[in-house]
């Protein structure tokens, strides 16, 4: 609040800095990033973007003057990796944060902003409806994905076998395939063990393929991970 108040009359949290206000992207630049219009210089520690928003861009959170969501992770398309804002979008998504003028609107009335293309064929790609990694190693492995030239799962999707509903770290569908990105501060435990065991049976019997992958392996073997992974891809059920 201090920052866009320093900033001078209309300035709005924006960017980075309004994306972890509305929860959507957690990694800080250092500074708190303001946009406004030309005509105030704002203080050292605030990094400030020239653009002038529109009513519909704009809004309130805490007291904060900040932009829409979708105006936010248009502007993050233009500062963050195309990784970084798959996970603004789809965190958009489940937690329901809509707004009348949606970014498919901005993508109209702003078509040659920097990030619009990213933006659009993330669109295209239908990102906001595969899910979201929760954590660094659901984001390392979907990376490791895409250097293989794998195509994406379904992350954190829910599964229905012998009559129980699981959550499948990443699934393929029409592949019958689930690989499940075992860390050993969730899956380390005694009971943790015997749950996964059962787990497994179950979806197996149920016609499932499940692959369990360690952060050490991913790390360690990467090459032989994308081999075995290639394989069941081959070898579809």
């Amino acid at each position: 609040m201090a920052a866009v108040l320093a900033c001078g009359p209309g300035a709005t949290l924006s960017h980075r800095s309004a994306a972890r206000l509305w929860g959507l992207h957690r990694a800080s630049n250092g500074s708190i990033e303001v946009t406004r219009a030309r005509g105030w210089r704002g203080p050292a520690a605030a990094k400030v973007h020239r653009a002038t928003l529109r009513a519909d861009e704009r809004t309130v959170v805490n007291g904060i003057p900040v932009t829409t969501v979708p105006r936010t992770i248009f502007d993050l398309a233009a500062v963050v990796s195309r990784q970084q804002l798959e996970r603004s979008l789809n965190e958009a998504e489940i937690r329901g944060l809509t707004d009348a003028l949606s970014i498919p609107n901005l993508l109209d009335r702003y078509p040659r902003r920097p990030g619009s293309a990213a933006l659009r064929a993330l669109l295209d790609d239908g990102a906001a409806s595969r899910g979201a990694p929760y954590n660094d190693f659901e984001e390392r492995f979907v990376a490791f994905l895409d250097r293989h030239s794998f195509p994406r799962p379904r992350l954190n999707a829910d599964v229905a076998a012998g009559g129980r509903f699981f959550s499948a770290d990443c699934l393929w569908h029409d592949r019958r395939l689930i690989v499940e990105l075992d860390g050993r501060a969730v899956h380390g435990t005694e009971q943790a063990f015997e749950k996964d065991r059962e787990r497994d049976r179950i979806l197996l019997t149920a016609g499932w393929r499940v692959l369990r992958v360690t952060w050490r392996q991913l790390h360690d073997d990467e090459v032989r991970v994308a081999a075995d992974l290639r394989l069941l891809f081959e070898h579809e059920r």
